[in-house]
């Protein structure tokens, strides 16, 4: 399953990464009628709180309009009318670009907190961000399986 966020949801954009999704952000300033050409284009469900973007012409079958007002509010939505597995490929994403990361070799492991190097490290292919298990990542696990729990 592939999303499409509109600007108002950039939070559950980043939550859906970490659980593993396929979900892009819109652009600032994007049009509806641009953003909904894209979610089609690309085979994206489009995310929106806006209801103006269900009046398009066969709109409802592109666009999921949600009622939600919250971060968990909307994550518990999900799950209720799309099944959506919170813990579905969770840390496989880049956060920020969307794309799936990698392991980081070597040269990298220098650029990361000494009491980390042990672990398993990756890296964002194409912005070169580096992930590992801290204490964050351990945090976020625990509000996806909350999520998925609900």
């Amino acid at each position: 399953m592939k999303f499409l966020c509109d600007e108002m949801l950039k939070g559950l954009a980043r939550w859906l990464r970490a659980a593993g999704y396929d979900a892009e952000l819109a652009t600032d300033g994007e049009g509806d009628r641009a953003l909904l050409e894209r979610a089609r284009r690309e085979g994206r469900l489009l995310l929106t709180r806006d209801r103006k973007l269900l009046e398009f012409r066969d709109a409802g079958r592109d666009v999921l309009l949600l009622e939600c007002n919250g971060l968990a509010e909307c994550a518990h939505e999900l799950v209720a009318r799309l099944g959506l597995d919170w813990q579905h490929r969770p840390f496989t994403r880049c956060l920020v670009c969307n794309v799936p990361v990698e392991p980081a070799g070597p040269e990298d492991a220098d650029r990361v907190p000494a009491d980390v190097r042990e672990g398993p490290l990756y890296r964002c292919p194409r912005c070169g961000r580096l992930y590992w298990e801290g204490s964050h990542v351990r945090r976020m696990r625990t509000r996806l399986a909350d999520w998925k729990t609900r």
